[in-house]
């Protein structure tokens, strides 16, 4: 029970970053870890520990631009921003649409 409590006691003393905050923490933390060029950030959601983001990275570089490969991630990070956990969700070239 104490760790419930010492959690929203965390969440009440704003120790949970802001989004755009999240946002640049999860770019800038995943494309160290991969060595990637970054592309976007395509999603953030707040978590119950949390943040969730959907990260968009150029894998490998290519001439001309658009046959470029992107790789979407999706970044797990602790209330502060620090990255916990990520998994890439997808590949595809840089020029393609998706169809939905």
């Amino acid at each position: 029970m104490m760790s419930t409590e010492k959690k929203t006691d965390e969440e009440h003393d704003g120790k949970r970053v802001d989004v755009p905050t999240a946002m640049r923490q999860a770019s800038a933390q995943l494309t160290e870890l991969l060595q990637c060029e970054p592309g976007s950030v395509s999603a953030v959601r707040a978590t119950e520990d949390g943040w969730s983001a959907d990260v968009e990275v150029v894998e490998l570089e290519r001439v001309p631009d658009t046959m470029s490969v992107m790789a979407s991630y999706r970044v797990e990070l602790d209330p502060r921003g620090t990255l916990l956990s990520y998994e890439r969700l997808r590949r595809y070239a840089r020029g393609q649409i998706d169809r939905r």
